[in-house]
């Protein structure tokens, strides 16, 4: 069975009970918190938690997934991949486990021909958590699985949670595929061995967890209100096991990339397990990179980019070990493209954007390989002409680091010239190098400049900054990078990459936004406008520039100019942001630490550790802290020193920052603020002017962030509200401090003039209740009341109408579909009782039959369901299709 037919069919028996088909969301996570869509229940927990009403209480989907936590076991397992496809059923309140084990149960073991996937229930084995008494007996009483064949495990395998106090949690059970004897030991999953391959996983959130206890546990506090369920079943599981293959990478979507990697290089999949491995990472990593490109990830250097750029340059190294040192991207993505485009027809649509992006990196990186190869062999030389056996873990980290060398291909490399490499020094250095990522961190360099082209610039020597004591200053041109090629000419028209020598103009760093200015040749004759000033490799400035005027060349001089304007007020939102800090450790204490920044001419925010949300109280604290601070005039003092002294000086480090052995610390007010900081700042606080809080927020679980307005966007957003409240006071006729209670007094009076009109409109929507029963008619079996109330304030206004009429027409088996208009588009609600249900009517069938003929969707439950659609003129010919489909029972 083909994967998309899997899909086809999981969808298909969801939908024909009662689920809502919801389409995948996209690989690219909507949650700040998290880089990608890591599981099939990540666009449903605003629903599952609560804080966003489900807009229905059945759902099901298939979602695109990918995870790199497991990156090393790719290939080596039958089951780990990048990019997966996870089929969900969701329930919000609605079913719970009796259910949610029958659908499963239901699905996996009903013969093909009927629907299903006719799994031999023999096969199956399921994992229950130790104490759910209940899961066990529905197992037992539902699918009949023999007690030997139902383990019950423990919390670190059969017990979910979201994670944090507050929220939901509850146990799981698990669905696992008996391989069979040849593929590993007897036992059962409780083994964990490769034989039982888990196909599904049900879990059951009924309660909601407390703190933790300390020991990996945690209280639990109750039961939730409203009961969740939320299942996963692995497409590509499923799909190898149908298949008959012996993992999913020889699937349908899968194997044809591993097939073109085996003809290029030569080789016979099958024939050597180190190649096998090799294989099947590129096909992965190539379908993985093909889905991410696809929904908008761009290779780079932080974050996702880094995951993509990650997953292109494995498949090239895994290449060359398999012996091809040539471009294969022409012919593995294409490959690729074709065996996902039936089940996402936008990798054919956009593949020309696609492929742009993955030949460039491809072809980028072949480059550096090059590069960093003679790197490498210059490394190796030295250290056997010292007599060492040893690579250093140093060079080890720069190739991989500056050249994008994959440490497991400097150790083979390394092995086959006969040395070690240093790989605790290595681990050491990428340590660090992973606690200095940002996670919000820009990526603005150019798209296909390659690292070599900044380390050939970076080679000269670094890019002086003289900026803090020099708005402008002359400096020779080290170099010129146009679509990502270096050239020895910028021309008008021309967008350009320019380093120099020195430079005035500050780059982005430390939270702050690069400076505004202009390039101007000190003859004239040239000029261009600077648009971003940014660090692409350590000790390198390189300014992104828009030729306005002329043309300049490398080695010719050019005068770097600030904006002046930009810069002052720059400085000053840079220097709130030292206050908000200082201020935030004043109001709520020490474990209140700054985790991230951004500043720009008139604007901060800052975001720091906190688990709650601020009172209005200590926001107010806050922002007068700050401004008194302000008008304290504290002389704001930079030096440098050494880091160790800084330190010893109470000077706060930012958490992902790296500093040298010398530092430059910011001082303000003496031991009230001191950080260590490089960015722009005034020379004393009164320069700020004002800092205005305008907002508060959360940044994730254990993150908040604040806004704030500086010194003259402050004043000017004070103005704006004070003249918004000269204006409120005048048309209110009351005194400005009398505005609030007036504005409360207003609503209080809106508020049930709009609760008496609706009461009114109900009232007169319920009065036409007769006049709709008396159209009542005989259709077959089905006494059917049909009609249309015309324009609705909200489809509950036809519930209402709908459900009172069922309830006058008694126990005779009877369905209502009532439409109306609604902010100009249509609703219709149906209704069935008992005895047209027990004649196998069933409301969300009939609504989906109503719903397509308005042009829309629809569902609900048996009884009561609601749909809608985009032509309000074809509510009467919806209500004739439902009274045609009744004319059969």
């Amino acid at each position: 069975m083909q994967t998309a037919e899997i899909k086809r069919r999981f969808l298909k028996f969801f939908e024909e009970r009662n689920h809502t088909v919801v389409p995948s969301a996209s690989l690219v996570s909507d949650d700040p918190t998290v880089m990608f869509t890591i599981a099939g229940m990540v666009p449903f927990i605003p629903y599952m938690t609560g804080v966003v009403p489900a807009p229905y209480p059945r759902a099901t989907s298939v979602q695109k997934c990918i995870r790199t936590n497991d990156i090393e076991e790719v290939g080596r397992t039958p089951r780990h991949g990048t990019f997966f496809q996870m089929c969900g059923n969701f329930s919000f309140g609605d079913y719970f486990k009796r259910e949610a084990i029958e659908f499963a149960w239901t699905f996996l073991t009903s013969a093909q021909d009927e629907g299903g996937l006719g799994f031999n229930p023999k096969d199956l084995w399921v994992t229950v958590y130790r104490h759910d008494d209940e899961a066990y007996r529905f197992w037992r009483e539902i699918a009949n699985i023999p007690e030997e064949r139902i383990q019950r495990l423990g919390e670190d395998t059969n017990y979910w949670s979201a994670g944090k106090p507050g929220g939901p949690a509850g146990p799981d059970s698990e669905i696992f595929f008996d391989r069979g004897p040849e593929y590993g030991i007897d036992g059962g999953p409780a083994t964990d061995d490769d034989r039982y391959v888990e196909i599904w996983n049900l879990v059951f959130m009924q309660y909601e967890r407390g703190v933790d206890n300390g020991d990996g546990t945690f209280e639990i506090l109750g039961e939730l209100p409203k009961k969740n369920i939320d299942t996963g079943m692995g497409l590509e599981r499923i799909a190898f096991l149908l298949q008959g293959v012996e993992n999913m990478y020889e699937t349908d979507q899968v194997r044809p990339v591993l097939d073109l990697a085996a003809s290029l290089s030569g080789k016979k999949y099958g024939d050597k397990d180190d190649d096998d491995v090799r294989m099947r990472v590129i096909a992965d990593h190539v379908r993985s990179a093909l889905m991410l490109i696809s929904d908008g990830v761009q290779p780079g250097n932080e974050g996702r980019g880094y995951i993509l750029r990650r997953l292109l340059r494995r498949v090239v190294r895994n290449m060359r070990l398999l012996g091809v040192e040539t471009a294969t991207f022409p012919q593995l993505f294409p490959a690729s493209m074709r065996a996902m485009k039936d089940a996402y027809p936008e990798v054919e649509r956009d593949f020309d954007r696609i492929a742009r992006t993955a030949y460039a990196e491809e072809e980028a990186f072949l480059r550096t390989l090059a590069q960093g190869t003679t790197i490498f062999e210059e490394a190796v030389s030295g250290a056997k002409g010292s007599g060492l056996a040893q690579l250093s873990g140093d060079i080890a980290f720069k190739l991989h680091d500056t050249y994008g060398f994959p440490i497991d291909l400097t150790m083979e490399m390394a092995e086959e010239a006969g040395l070690r490499v240093n790989r605790d020094k290595f681990n050491e250095l990428m340590t660090e190098q992973r606690e200095r990522a940002k996670a919000d961190a820009k990526s603005r360099r150019s798209a296909l400049a390659d690292l070599s082209i900044y380390s050939d610039f970076r080679a000269k020597g670094e890019t002086q900054f003289i900026g803090y004591e020099d708005l402008r200053a002359e400096s020779e041109v080290l170099g010129i990078i146009v679509e990502g090629s270096s050239v020895p000419v910028a021309r008008s028209g021309q967008v350009a990459e320019i380093i120099l020598a020195e430079t005035t103009l500050y780059a982005e760093s430390g939270g702050q936004d690069a400076d505004q200015g202009w390039l101007i040749a000190p003859s004239g004759g040239f000029e261009a406008r600077v648009d971003d000033v940014q660090k692409p490799v350590a000790g390198l400035i390189a300014h992104t520039v828009t030729v306005t005027e002329g043309e300049i060349a490398v080695g010719e001089r050019v005068e770097s100019v600030v904006d002046e304007v930009y810069r002052r007020q720059a400085s000053e939102a840079h220097t709130a942001t030292h206050l908000i800090h200082a201020a935030l450790r004043d109001a709520l204490g020490p474990d209140a630490h700054q985790s991230g920044s951004y500043n720009k001419a008139g604007y901060m925010r800052l975001d720091f550790s906190w688990n709650q949300p601020l009172s209005k109280e200590t926001r107010i604290e806050l922002e007068e802290i700050s401004n008194a601070a302000v008008r304290a005039d504290y002389e704001v003092i930079t030096k440098e020193m050494s880091l160790d002294d800084a330190k010893a000086l109470g000077a706060r480090a930012l958490f992902g920052e790296k500093y040298g052995s010398v530092v430059r610390m910011v001082e303000i007010g003496g031991p009230w603020s001191r950080e260590l900081c490089g960015g722009t700042h005034v020379s004393g606080t009164s320069e700020v002017g004002l800092v205005n809080l305008i907002g508060e927020s959360s940044v994730g679980s254990q993150n908040r962030r604040v806004e704030a307005l500086v010194g003259r966007n402050a004043f000017a957003d004070f103005a704006t509200e004070r003249a918004i409240v000269r204006e409120l006071s005048s048309g209110l006729k009351v005194p400005r401090e009398q505005v609030t209670e007036r504005v409360e007094d207003l609503l209080a009076s809106l508020k049930r003039a709009e609760k008496k009109i609706a009461d009114l409109e109900a009232a007169a929507l319920l009065g036409r209740v007769p006049e709709l029963l008396a159209g009542a008619e005989q259709v077959g079996s089905i006494n059917f009341v049909g009609g249309s109330l015309g324009t609705v304030g909200s489809a509950d206004d036809i519930r209402h109408v709908v459900l009172d009429i069922r309830e006058r027409l008694g126990s005779e088996a009877s369905v209502v579909a009532i439409g109306g208009e609604s902010n100009g588009k249509p609703i219709i609600v149906i209704a069935t009782n008992e005895a047209s249900r027990d004649l196998g009517v069933k409301a969300g069938a009939l609504v989906k039959l109503a719903a397509g003929v308005l042009g829309g969707g629809g569902g609900g439950k048996p009884d009561v369901a609601q749909g809608g659609g985009q032509d309000a003129a074809k509510l009467p010919e919806a209500v004739t299709a439902v009274r045609r489909e009744l004319q059969s029972v």
